[in-house]
């Protein structure tokens, strides 16, 4: 298949001296790159090949997601609270609903329709505190071929009772859960305690027995979110320097491990995430509609912390990372002199080459490469193609460069301007 269109990616850092990259035509084989050139060049060469016209709009890897929560899909909206009183009030009784199989299987449905319809199609998905929910959105990922890592979320103190566990049982339906869906197609296991301040020292170390027992496994938490919550956690672990210590001291620290938010990091903390490799995921409009702070780019770019985008549903406000890196965009403005000023390369990057580089998902040598257009990467991508008169279009068609309609995609896109999703060189459908 010959794909024409307006390519546009981000493969090396702009944070690093990369930048915004286009092409003209893609030549997929087997849902794999084969070759970049001109549409000319590509049509003499591979003259059977089936062509595919989307040169109305402009054609993007597909978005990956670092942090998403399936079981609060149906909860988004619920504003005017901070952290842990959203937590108490309204995400927490949502999630106690999918013990509920049938109600699991139903907003898992929903929850990936949402993934597909903003373009995301690679994500770190929180799971469910349940495992049955857990089965239902593997299997429904399965069914759609996004790529998903996912696993069991676990704690066993602070939340409602129906939400906790026993180290023992977090260990055991892990496992089950991992043999079971773990390297399976496009999915994988990540190993997800709540946070800190959910789980005791016994639940972290099952949790990083598990992490060590499943060879490849991903490790996601949240940490340093609220002022509240850190000083919550710091006095339940009197031992540990910091957040970030509580769940060093179980392995839990290391090259695939993402940790979300992290607005509040101490020097010390940045430093070992560097040093680990570890990631962390920046979620815009969650942190804004919480109340929870101004992330701190430009420190965790000075200290080598990778970073990437979340779009955090059910606290964030949708899915779509365009929205996201807008939001992005406007916290460093915010920031001043302390912010660490984007373009639109910049956007792109986060939300898709950086966010595959955090899962283990950039470069030749990974199993599934994404995130980029290059030769030997998989063709996920994402077309937008905006009504004929709207906004997007009058930006688009006006646009002076790539640059600038890369800005203008992500000022005004939104998911009624996805007009068709590729993972793997196969179309998905969101119905």
């Amino acid at each position: 298949m010959i794909v024409r269109g307006q390519l546009m990616d981000v493969p090396d850092s702009p944070f690093t001296g990369g930048g915004l990259r286009t092409t003209e035509a893609l030549l997929v084989r087997d849902g794999t790159i084969a070759a970049r050139g001109t549409y000319e060049d590509l049509r003499r060469d591979n003259p059977s090949e089936e062509r595919l016209d989307l040169t109305e709009g402009l054609v993007l890897p597909g978005f990956v997601d670092t942090h998403v929560h399936y079981p609060q899909v149906r909860m988004i909206g619920a504003l005017g609270m901070p952290l842990l009183d959203w937590l108490e009030h309204s995400a927490l009784p949502e999630e106690a609903r999918l013990a509920d199989a049938g109600y699991a299987r139903g907003v898992a449905d929903d929850f990936l329709r949402g993934l597909i319809a903003s373009g995301t199609t690679t994500a770190l998905v929180f799971g469910a505190h349940f495992s049955s929910a857990v089965d239902a959105l593997f299997g429904a990922a399965e069914q759609r071929g996004l790529r998903v890592t996912a696993g069991l979320v676990v704690s066993d103190r602070i939340l409602r009772d129906d939400l906790l566990t026993t180290p023992d049982r977090a260990y055991a339906e892990g496992r089950a859960l991992a043999d079971r869906w773990h390297g399976r197609g496009r999915l994988r296991y990540a190993v997800t305690p709540r946070f800190s301040l959910s789980c005791s020292d016994p639940l972290l170390a099952a949790c990083g027995a598990l992490h060590g027992d499943v060879p490849g496994s991903w490790f996601t938490s949240h940490i340093n979110e609220n002022r509240a919550e850190i000083a919550a956690v710091i006095e339940l672990f009197p031992d540990s320097a910091d957040y970030l210590a509580t769940y060093a001291r179980h392995g839990l620290v290391g090259e695939r491990s993402v940790f979300a938010h992290n607005l509040h990091a101490s020097a010390a903390e940045l430093a070992l995430l560097a040093e680990h490799g570890s990631a962390v995921a920046h979620c815009p409009t969650s942190n804004s509609a919480l109340g929870s702070g101004l992330f701190p780019l430009r420190e965790h770019m000075a200290a080598g912390v990778r970073v990437a985008l979340g779009s955090d549903v059910g606290a964030g406000t949708g899915f779509s990372l365009l929205k996201e890196g807008l939001q992005a965009y406007f916290m460093q403005q915010l920031l001043g002199e302390a912010g660490l000023p984007l373009t639109s390369a910049h956007l792109l990057y986060l939300a898709t080459a950086s966010g595959a580089a955090a899962l283990g998902m950039a470069g030749p040598t990974a199993d599934h490469w994404v995130g980029e257009f290059s030769v030997g990467s998989q063709f996920d991508a994402v077309w937008l193609s905006p009504a004929t008169g709207s906004t997007l279009d009058c930006g688009l068609r006006n646009a002076d460069s790539a640059d600038q309609a890369l800005a203008k995609a992500f000022a005004l896109g939104t998911d009624a301007d996805i007009a068709a999703v590729w993972v793997g060189g196969e179309r998905v459908a969101v119905a």
